[in-house]
Parts: C-alpha cells; structure tokens; sequence
C-alpha cells in the first residue's frame, strides 16, 4: 500500500508546456528557444524543426490542465518558473555579499536586494504565475515548485557563439557568476511565491544538462561542443548553485528543498561489479556527494554539506555497459562504455536483445531498475525520494498501462522494504514538447491535440487513477506476466 499522505501526480516543464494558446504566453529569451531554430542545427538534424510556440499552451489554459489532474486521482503536479520570464534583462547589477574562496562559498541576498530585484522584474509573469499556482492550490494540488528545467535566459547562456567556439562570458553553468545570479533567482522566487508552493526542488538534472552538452553532444543539447573540462566545470558549479539556492530559498521558507536528479541501474554484460561500481559513482552518486557530504574529488566543503531535504529521482530505463580501456577525464576516469540493445539503446518500438518491449523513443521497459535504484539512493543519503518522473514515449498507449504498473509495483515493493518514497509524479501528465526531438515523442497520459489545444485522457489514465483509488498495485498484477513478462525478479 502506497499510504494516504503518499503524494500521487504528474511532472511538467515551463518551456515544454508553456506556449502555444496565444501570442503573449510566447518567451523567446531563452537559450533553448533560439536553438531549436538555429539553421545549423536544422540542417543536420541536432533538432526537430518543430518550435515550442505551437505547443500545449499552458500559460493560457492551465485550469483544464489542473482539473484534469483533479480528474483522474492526483494531488500534486510539479512544475516551474521559467527564469527568463521572470528576469527577461540581466540583474547583473545588484550586487550582493558574495563569499569566494576555493568556489562561492556565500551568497547573502537581504531584503533591500530583493526590492532591488523588483525593479528588474517582469510584474506580469509574477502575477501571472502567482494565478497558476492559486488555481493549483484551489483545486486541492500540491504546488511542487522547480526553479531551473534546462533552459537558461539569453543574457545568461549564448548557445550558439559557444557551439561555434566564439568568444562570449555568456557561457551558462560554465560560468561562475551563473551560482551567484541563481542564488538571486532563488530568493527572489521564495520571496514572491512561499505562500503558495508545498515543496521547492532547485533544478531539474543538472547531471544531464552537463553530460548532454559537453560529452554527449550528438542528442542536441546546447550548447553540443565536446569539452570534458567544460563538463566538469558546469556540473561542479550546479552544486554550488543548487546549494547557494538552497540557502535563499531557507533564508526565506521553512518549506522542504530539494533536487531533481536523473538516475539508472547500471548493469554490466557479465556482472563486472568494478565498472558498476565505477558507472554508479560518475552517473549516480558523484553530484548527490557533493550537496549531502560536501565531497567534492578529493576535497570537502562544509558550505556544500547537507543542502538538501529531499530527492527526485527521475528514472526511465537501465543502462548496460562493458569494460573499455579507461579513458582520461582529468579528475575522473571513465572505464566502461555503453552497449547496443539494452536500456536507452534500443531500435524505437522493437524490442530488446532481453526481450523486452521498447518506447517509440527506444527506451526498453525495465521497472526492476527503478527498484534496484531505489534501494541504492536510499542505503547511501538516507533522505525522502519522490519518483520526480517516469514515463514512456508511446503513441498508441499500447505499453503504457504495462509501464505504469510495473514501474508503481516497484515503488510498492520499495515501501514493504522500508525505503521511504513520499511521492510518484508521471512524466508527464500530456503529450508535450520533448526538447531536441519536439513534438514526435507522445509521454502523456492524455493526448495534446496541437492544433485544438484538446486534452484527451488515454486509456493508461484511468488505470492511473484505478491504481490511485485502490492505494496498491494489487489489481494490476497480471501485467507484470502478461503479455511482455515486464517483471522478472
């Protein structure tokens, strides 16, 4: 059983869902917006072509949104506010305390620096955020509040001068007054909004922004330049930035911080427990050491330590990797690479070399991992997890109602073993726009209609809300067998 206080939702991005009703919910002052249409990346592919202004249009019409959350059983959706909405212009020039020794150790922001930020910021998108969350809280949902989900504003991050080597201070996480102007954000979102957020959580996996844009450049991330120092760098300096926010937003809010973080059961080809181990240290644990011990490589900082309240884990699929020669990355050592046919590398819509049915975006299905995940995160930070996402790219719905099942059964199993997971959130609640691969993967349990703006709730959506009415799995336990056999321990 998953509890009465068990926290039952949906997950969403601001850039992803936000435009696409109306000519003002468009905000093109964000990195992301001007790199999916630049020409080069149209030209080879790195993007879609498709552009989130014809999207969900969540801006305008949230209340259909929140209701239908209400519909079908949940209690909580989570969310964010796009930073470039808030400050369209830099606030460079308010200038706070500012600790720096060996990193930014302090950022002080008093009121008088939070009058000062006022000035600097767009009123509407303030009120305008403020009735989106009201209608939340009206409606009965929990209001988690994210503040950073990939995009950066245009003053903060130049994508394309960076892709194209050219010289600019606009280097986003890469640059080191990026922690400081966060931290500002982060008051000044507490600041305006405490009354109405349940739970704050900092950013969305800041593992995936750095491994994404500096090694894994080919998936279309900006900036896609390949620099494994530049990697290092702006994920050293998310944890500083996650841990300078979380010491605004507390300056501010007794509420719960936390942080979103994406995570896989790595595996090896034949049980090799020493690249596993060294897989799991680089992707899972390297960044969570950093925010809950202050372990930073082979230093420790104790303005780092235990900054935060709780864990997101988002989880969609394994990874299963071999042994290679390691490969020199300066502070870090890669030892393993990963293989066809299993996990996120799989044929779209096939199946896997396990046998196992794949996601249109060729994600095999494999709730066993999110169990295993579970129990490591757990036995290692001993904090609250919500699962912050999980879901499938599938248009037809036809794995969906399996996905969902196997993945909460997994949750369930992790509750009998003590592990204490607050919360489920589904990614996502509609279809939306799925970053460099636009509107061609179908995640929601309701279908968007792009062009009516018409919400239709798929099949799996009433499961979800059997699941939740029911508090339990137990209903649905022929899906583990049958007909894909999704669960095998």
């Amino acid at each position: 059983m998953f509890g009465e206080n068990f926290l039952f939702g949906a997950s969403m991005a601001g850039f992803q869902v936000e435009m696409g009703y109306a000519r003002d919910d468009v905000d093109p002052n964000t990195d992301w917006f001007v790199w999916v249409r630049e020409p080069e990346n149209l030209i080879t592919g790195a993007v879609s072509g498709h552009l989130p202004e014809y999207g969900v249009g969540y801006w305008n019409n949230y209340p259909l949104l929140h209701q239908l959350a209400v519909n079908f059983g949940m209690n909580a959706l989570r969310t964010n506010v796009e930073w470039s909405r808030i400050f369209p212009n830099p606030t460079l020039d308010v200038q706070v305390i500012v600790e720096v020794q060996d990193g930014i150790r302090k950022v002080q922001i008093n009121q008088e620096d939070l009058q000062k930020l006022d000035k600097f910021a767009n009123k509407e998108a303030v009120e305008h955020y403020r009735q989106i969350f009201k209608d939340m809280k009206d409606r009965g949902l929990k209001v988690i509040l994210n503040l950073s989900h990939f995009t950066l504003p245009l003053w903060i991050h130049d994508p394309v001068s960076v892709h194209k080597g050219l010289q600019t201070e606009k280097t986003g996480w890469v640059n080191d007054q990026t922690v400081i102007e966060f931290a500002k954000f982060a008051a000044y979102v507490a600041w305006k909004f405490d009354d109405l957020v349940d739970m704050y959580s900092t950013m969305n996996e800041p593992n995936v922004v750095s491994q994404m844009g500096y090694i894994m450049s080919r998936f279309g991330f900006p900036p896609s330049y390949f620099s494994p120092e530049m990697y290092i760098k702006s994920l050293l300096n998310q944890a500083q930035a996650h841990a300078r926010a979380y010491d605004s937003i507390k300056s501010l809010s007794k509420k719960p911080v936390g942080i979103i973080y994406s995570a896989s059961a790595y595996e090896s080809v034949n049980q090799d427990k020493v690249i596993e181990e060294n897989a799991n240290y680089l992707m899972n644990y390297l960044f969570l050491d950093v925010i809950t011990s202050g372990k930073v490589f082979f230093q420790e900082r104790q303005d780092l330590k235990n900054k935060v309240d709780f864990i997101g884990l988002n989880y969609y699929t394994r990874t299963v990797i071999d042994r290679i020669k390691p490969v020199d990355f300066g502070v870090l050592s890669l030892e393993w690479t990963i293989v066809d046919g299993y996990g996120y590398n799989c044929v779209p819509g096939g199946i896997s070399k396990d046998c196992r049915p794949v996601s249109d975006f060729g994600w095999e299905i494999y709730p066993e991992g999110l169990l295993k995940v579970l129990k490591l995160i757990y036995n290692r930070y001993r904090l609250p997890i919500i699962v912050s996402e999980n879901g499938i790219a599938d248009s037809r719905d036809w794995l969906r109602p399996y996905y969902l099942v196997g993945h909460l059964y997994a949750i369930e199993r992790a509750i009998q073993e003590e592990i204490k997971v607050i919360g489920y959130l589904h990614w996502s609640i509609v279809d939306n726009y799925e970053w460099a691969r636009g509107y061609h993967m179908r995640f929601g349990l309701a279908e968007t209609d792009y062009e009516t703006k018409k919400l239709t709730p798929r099949p799996s959506m009433f499961i979800f809300r059997e699941l939740v009415k029911n508090g339990s799995c137990d209903k649905f336990y022929r899906y583990l067998k049958s007909p894909y056999e999704i669960w095998r321990i």
